[in-house]
């Protein structure tokens, strides 16, 4: 024998779903925003780490690599001042 159901809780019960899935949809909207706005900053991070390592490349080329560095005298870092 089926269940009896009362007549006055199904339209409410089907009411809070519909008002739970409209609030899943809201927050599911929000989340998928912030994760493409996250995935943005990531890819400019990235575009600034890239660029980042090509100029550390750079200099690392342009700078003595025959120890000529260790070889100067601190003095003559000093400015024209002194």
């Amino acid at each position: 024998m089926p269940a009896m159901r009362h007549p006055h809780t199904e339209p409410q019960t089907a009411e809070r779903n519909e008002e739970r899935l409209t609030q899943l949809e809201i927050k599911l909207s929000f989340t998928e925003d912030w994760v493409e706005t996250l995935n943005q900053l990531v890819i400019e991070q990235q575009a600034q780490i890239d660029g980042l390592k090509r100029q550390l490349q750079a200099m690392r080329l342009e700078s003595p690599t025959d120890g000529a560095q260790a070889a100067r005298n601190p003095r003559d870092e000093l400015p024209p001042h002194y």
